[in-house]
């Protein structure tokens, strides 16, 4: 499912006068109510001024512009009035030692320089040299759309007979990595398997990194058409066991590969769809509202308005989708109490852009997949897992549905298994929200990376 990355509105303005000591990238922990929030200022000189953006790492959020520098007398002042932000710092024996402040309230925060590779979050899962293996850095195309991909492919050293695995990212532009938060689950994956003798393939989403082809017409099918484009290249290569894992939506692309290409001879499904997507979305919205804290009222509310738009996208025929679709939305609002809802201009505006959202052709179509058109085809060794504490793909209905499908299929080498307190990217969770993703330092859980890697070399 496509994750929402959090980000904050910040923007500062400085004023011009500088010095080249300040540039470069400073790092710092800001402590909030509950968490601390790692922030970081990019400095460079541009011509008699200073530019600078800055990062906000457990937030997702990057290279957010601003306005001016000053610094003058080795003091650093950032000061944004429209926001309500300031900061003062004094550098000294390269530490800036300063106050942030935002509506009023005046928090301790000092910048340290920024190392070669910190990212001011702690991510001890993260792979570091030397590696025991080989890398290899390949491009391929996907000859349906033309679209070059290009990815990273990891093998055993020294080992000539061994399974290989394409990894499928979830909903939304991802590097090869799967990046989130700066959790790189799929290079702690690549890079666990080639130590137990498994290669691994992963791939730039489209319109990331080094592959291309992304536009507003592609869907979950041509998504599929690229990890199919994965599956040849390897085949080509001369690799013979060749299996999928995917995550999320990555979860159903690697049956609806399997199902048309026999290349593929096994699957993992991590947090993988089990049942219709509608089904899923309606589950999905309920168990994130209500960790959020909403009532039963509000539920109820939602629930009814998203699955009359559910309803309305999968059945429509028509030729004005959006306008039926905000029709939905303002009827929606004039049910709120006259206090709450806004007025004529605001609602117009607020049922276009919500209108605009659920209309794009990846949105379409992917409320209209059933799993099981996939899974109940497939007679290849499957796995399929999920966390207990997954808001997203909720854990029970959708392995049993997996589990269905299969067993329709009279597939006799697939297991489920739920892993408890596991959240969506299979982190050791409190709650299972998607801002606990950022908090937790785990990247994937070393129960799981065991469970696949051993479940592969046995099957």
């Amino acid at each position: 499912m496509k994750t929402t990355l959090l980000t904050i509105a910040c923007f500062f303005c400085f004023s011009s006068i500088f010095s080249q000591e300040i540039t470069g990238s400073w790092i710092g922990e800001l402590e909030v109510p509950g968490a601390k929030l790692p922030l970081i200022f990019n400095i460079r000189q541009n011509g008699t001024e200073l530019v600078t953006t800055m990062d906000s790492p457990m937030q997702g959020a990057k290279d957010m512009p601003t306005d001016n520098t000053s610094f003058i007398n080795n003091e650093l002042i950032v000061d944004s009035k429209k926001f309500g932000i300031s900061y003062k710092g004094k550098l000294e024996n390269e530490t800036i030692t300063g106050e942030f402040i935002q509506g009023g309230t005046s928090i301790s925060l000092n910048l340290s320089r920024k190392k070669v590779g910190e990212s001011g979050l702690k991510r001890p899962q993260t792979p570091k040299p030397p590696f025991n293996y080989v890398i290899e850095e390949v491009t391929f195309t996907n000859p349906t759309d033309k679209n070059i991909l290009a990815g990273t492919l990891t093998t055993p050293a020294n080992k000539k007979d061994f399974p290989v695995v394409v990894l499928i990212s979830g909903s939304g532009q991802q590097n090869r990595d799967s990046e989130i938060f700066g959790h790189k689950s799929f290079w702690v994956i690549a890079d666990d398997f080639a130590k137990k003798g498994i290669g691994v393939l992963r791939v730039d989403d489209r319109g990331t990194g080094g592959s291309n082809g992304i536009s507003m017409s592609v869907t979950t099918e041509n998504f599929a058409g690229d990890t199919n484009a994965a599956v040849e290249f390897l085949a080509e290569k001369g690799f013979n066991n060749i299996g999928l894992i995917g995550h999320s939506e990555g979860g159903i692309i690697a049956p609806m590969v399997a199902s048309k290409n026999s290349k593929v001879k096994f699957i993992i499904s991590m947090a993988g769809p089990g049942i219709p997507t509608d089904e899923l979305l309606m589950l999905q919205t309920r168990a994130i509202a209500k960790a959020s804290g909403a009532s039963d009222e509000e539920l109820k509310s939602s629930e009814d308005m998203n699955r009359k738009i559910y309803t309305l996208i999968k059945d429509y025929y028509g030729n004005d989708l959006k306008g039926e679709v905000k029709k939905v939305f303002v009827a929606e609002m004039k049910k709120l109490p006259i206090e709450q809802q806004p007025n004529a201009d605001e609602m117009e505006k607020t049922a276009e852009q919500e209108s605009a959202k659920v209309i794009i052709p990846w949105y379409i179509y992917f409320l209209k997949i059933n799993p099981d058109m996939y899974w109940s085809k497939l007679k290849i060794p499957v796995l399929a897992l999920n966390g207990s504490k997954d808001l997203q793909v909720i854990s029970k209905e959708n392995l049993s549905g997996i589990k269905v499908s299969l067993e329709k299929a009279k597939n006799k080498k697939f297991e489920t298994l739920e892993f408890p307190n596991l959240n969506h990217l299979f982190q050791e969770a409190k709650n299972g929200t998607i801002e606990e993703y950022a908090q937790l330092e785990e990247t994937i859980s070393p129960q799981v990376l065991e469970k696949m890697s051993s479940w592969i070399l046995k099957n």
